[in-house]
């Protein structure tokens, strides 16, 4: 996975993700009420990116300490004005071996699809937390881009909700997932909305009008209507508290 383009890409793009992020921002407000409880001494947030989680996390969430990380310096902009007890720092969680803090709730939001090892960053983050302590996340499954996947043949290695009940054995957790669909006139539309949230960072190589036309018709031929893509959801809870 190149970071340096998932950096590049998302940078770029942060002044329009909000506005188009609009399954992101629905399964922001769902993590949230996947919470049981509303007082966290120290939270944790990985990815805060734009803030769509931070911003519903500070309104819901009573706490004294919120550390956001993301790997964009500039998300500092968006964050840390959400609220004077938020600090941010430009971080890549898969460089650290060990964090030096406890927290009571680490959440994080369409994120961790991005990661090497998911199993590797569970357990690390479980260690992280505090006796009784929570982590909350939400991902998506494998049939996330389904669309695009058929056309260009490019995808993340997805999980599905089976594979994360089998890393999570060791660990209380609750697990649901969803699918929705964003529907489009054109094709082409579905690239820009892909561009504008930032997910384009498979591949760097720019396309050809040969290319798009390609993508056009076969994109037409796989949804035999009006163009549309799906989006897989899933959101996991996970309990500090081994069986």
């Amino acid at each position: 996975m190149n970071k340096a383009l998932i950096r590049e890409r998302f940078a770029r793009n942060l002044k329009s993700y909000n506005q188009n992020a609009k399954i992101q921002n629905k399964m922001a407000q769902r993590l949230i009420s996947f919470s049981d409880k509303n007082d966290y001494e120290k939270i944790f947030e990985i990815g805060c990116g734009t803030g769509l989680l931070t911003e519903k996390a500070v309104k819901a969430l009573n706490f004294k300490i919120y550390d956001a990380v993301d790997i964009i310096e500039a998300c500092r902009e968006y964050t840390e004005p959400l609220d004077d007890r938020i600090e941010f720092r430009c971080l890549d969680i898969e460089s650290v071996n060990v964090f030096e803090d406890k927290y009571d709730l680490i959440i994080s939001n369409a994120v961790f699809q991005w990661f090497e090892n998911v199993e590797d960053i569970i357990n690390k983050l479980m260690q992280t937390l505090n006796p009784g302590g929570v982590l909350l996340f939400s991902t998506f499954g494998k049939e996330n881009f389904r669309q695009i996947k058929n056309v260009t043949g490019k995808t993340l290695n997805y999980k599905s909700k089976e594979d994360f009940d089998v890393i999570l054995k060791k660990f209380p957790h609750k697990i649901e997932e969803e699918i929705c669909e964003l529907s489009f006139e054109k094709p082409v539309e579905v690239l820009k909305h892909l561009k504008l949230t930032g997910v384009n960072s498979l591949e760097s190589q720019a396309w050809t009008k040969s290319d798009m036309f390609k993508f056009e018709k076969e994109y037409n031929s796989t949804c035999s209507g009006r163009p549309i893509l799906t989006y897989n959801p899933i959101y996991i809870k996970i309990l500090n508290c081994p069986k």
